[in-house]
């Protein structure tokens, strides 16, 4: 099968390096010249995924239109905040008519739309079915090493679902599948936000005490939205749920847990981002979960907190401390 990865980044390039390992002839689309050049030049991803060779059915490009020209079936990877520009200018959603696998974790800010909506609002009702959704605990480099990984596909035609997961499953990658797109859109869009409080945690130097009780309470928050949205709350105990969130909040490869540290360690949002190259989705996935939150009358304390640490300034161990200092209540 011909497919095109729309984004180059170190998820998008594993993704791309494991289906042509597969088997399919695979075209990365990238919108910086500099990393198709390295790509093209190295046979791998210097920039986003250094010391990880490529197959050589893989090529990349810069230009869109010969990606969608390519393709019968894409996987997207791009940042949250970065789709509508991708696919909402030049009419692009409206040429495509192929199956779409969306890669990229987050909510929209301002709008508040998952990742789920925003497709749909891009490329109308009418073509939901062609929208595919894979989360769950992979990071880019140890799948690209081949390490054991199990991820989650969700989308609104359960009966092609098993075609969508062959594409991926091999012997290192296995594909599970649900109709539940928006939880497990949520959960992916979620865990980031408790991984930068857990990373807050560890940069205080507290200890696994902390880190379990902000994983544990973290996901009640992600129950409790995912309810009022209309998820499945079994999803959340799954590898999109628990699962992603558990290695997101502990993982040393993980940015937001990353971005976490270094807030805990006095250091300013701003100077993080300035030393960063690629993107922690969490950062503004935190804003638009906090005033989702806000609109829709769900009680999410540590989210709160997050927020006012990363967009209010508030110092770390005070969040900590007001988030201990909370009246008792049943779990």
């Amino acid at each position: 099968m011909r497919i095109s990865v729309v984004g180059a980044g170190s998820f998008g390039t594993a993704l791309a390096k494991l289906i042509a390992e597969n088997g399919h002839d695979v075209l990365i689309w990238s919108h910086s010249k500099d990393t198709a050049d390295a790509i093209r030049e190295h046979r791998e991803n210097t920039i986003y995924l250094k010391g990880i060779a490529l197959p050589k059915n893989i090529a990349v490009a810069t230009d869109f239109d010969a990606a969608l020209r390519h393709a019968e079936l894409i996987i997207s990877a791009t940042p949250t905040q970065a789709i509508r520009e991708v696919y909402g200018s030049d009419e692009r959603a409206a040429a495509i008519d192929v199956p779409i696998v969306v890669a990229s974790k987050g909510i929209e800010k301002r709008t508040h739309l998952l990742v789920c909506d925003l497709f749909k609002q891009l490329f109308g009702e009418k073509k939901k079915q062609n929208l595919f959704f894979l989360s769950g605990p992979s990071f880019a480099r140890e799948m690209a090493l081949k390490m054991p990984t199990a991820i989650t596909i969700a989308g609104y035609d359960s009966a092609r679902l098993p075609e969508i997961q062959k594409v991926f499953h091999n012997e290192y990658f296995r594909a599970y599948a649900t109709p539940d797109v928006v939880g497990v859109e949520l959960g992916g869009a979620l865990k980031n936000v408790m991984a930068i409080a857990t990373g807050i945690a560890d940069g205080l130097r507290f200890g696994s005490n902390t880190r379990s009780a902000i994983i544990t309470r973290g996901l009640a928050e992600i129950v409790r939205l995912g309810e009022k949205l209309g998820a499945k709350p079994m999803t959340f105990m799954g590898l999109a749920g628990m699962g992603d969130l558990v290695l997101t909040c502990t993982g040393d490869l993980s940015r937001n847990r990353t971005v976490g540290i270094k807030l805990g360690q006095g250091m300013s949002l701003a100077q993080i981002q300035s030393e960063m190259r690629m993107v922690a989705e969490g950062v503004p996935t935190t804003e638009s979960a906090h005033e989702l939150a806000q609109k829709l009358g769900v009680e999410m304390p540590i989210t709160e907190a997050v927020f006012q640490v990363l967009y209010k300034e508030k110092p770390a161990l005070d969040a900590i401390r007001e988030l201990m200092g909370r009246s008792i209540k049943f779990e």
